[in-house]
């Protein structure tokens, strides 16, 4: 099991924000440090100062601050930038950290935020076709052989001739995780193209479920259930005694009970033996979703009590 540093910073995180947080996740041996790439808070009426941070230019930033931990998104959405240029982007960002990236791609869900920015947001049946088109043409153009191009004729994207550069520098490209709960075509997808699955903010018997299906998927398509990486994301409050406890769930917006039963909150003990229920369920890596992320002392009491245990 693999414990992997989540960061949600719409909600209100500068770059030195997240900085302090990428530094004391290598510090304290975690296997990644992953954020978010939304645009826009969510919930409540405050807006979230100092405002929203691009994902892959944090990255970049951060590949170069960085020297082990793994660095991605879950997920970028595909309603945010035209493939081409976030394939030059990811690719880019790959070649920064020596090969250190994962490339988590969505199909964008969050509209206020579209609205915010003045980026369409066409129905969820075009923006799953975009995103079938995208995990599609950017594999495609990450793969072209060098001195050769690439061209892409699809229903929402059309490119001619392209040198397919730079190139990542993991081949044959940075792995790919898709996630979500649909039943044909996420699947298919995941199938197709992801070396992840994440089925995120979900129970044990839930993710099992889902599993399930994807591994029919991957039968499918003719590929091996150990092709694949399983994996959650959850939110995760850890302390030692319980006002702490308290504290942080507060810090979450989140009520302490509710995580207890739809997250991973309590003692160290508890939290190690609610990661064991998700292991059963074929999870091999976690998401750490960690919302306050001025409280680095809370990383510390993870990687120290529940890390060395899973």
């Amino acid at each position: 099991m693999t414990l992997r540093i989540f960061t949600e910073p719409q909600q209100g995180a500068s770059y030195d924000d997240l900085l302090a947080v990428a530094k004391k996740t290598e510090e304290n041996g975690f296997d990644a440090f992953f954020r978010s790439d939304h645009f826009l808070k969510m919930g409540g009426h405050v807006p979230g100062h100092p405002g929203p941070t691009d994902s892959w230019v944090t990255l970049g930033a951060l590949a170069r601050e960085t020297s082990r931990i793994r660095l991605g998104t879950l997920v970028t959405s595909a309603t945010f930038r035209n493939p081409g240029v976030l394939a030059v982007e990811v690719a880019q960002v790959d070649q920064m950290s020596g090969g250190r990236v994962d490339f988590g791609l969505g199909s964008g869900w969050y509209e206020q935020e579209h609205t915010a920015l003045g980026l369409p947001f066409p129905s969820l049946a075009e923006r799953f076709e975009r995103f079938a088109e995208q995990l599609e043409l950017i594999t495609g153009i990450w793969a072209v052989p060098d001195g050769e191009t690439y061209s892409f004729d699809g229903k929402h994207y059309q490119i001619v001739d392209s040198p397919g550069l730079p190139k990542p520098v993991q081949s044959p490209r940075p792995p790919i995780i898709i996630g979500g709960g649909g039943k044909k075509k996420t699947p298919a997808l995941a199938a197709k193209y992801a070396d992840e699955f994440n089925f995120p903010f979900r129970n044990a018997a839930e993710t099992a479920a889902q599993f399930d299906v994807v591994r029919a998927a991957l039968v499918e398509a003719g590929r091996a259930e150990s092709d694949m990486i399983w994996s959650t994301a959850q939110t995760t409050v850890v302390a030692k005694d319980e006002q702490t406890l308290k504290r942080r769930a507060a810090a979450t917006g989140r009520d302490l009970s509710d995580l207890r039963e739809n997250g991973l909150a309590g003692s160290p003990a508890e939290v190690v033996d609610k990661i064991g229920t998700y292991a059963e369920a074929g999870v091999s890596r976690v998401y750490v979703q960690i919302l306050d992320l001025a409280d680095l002392e809370h990383l510390d009491l993870i990687a120290a009590e529940v890390l060395p245990q899973v």
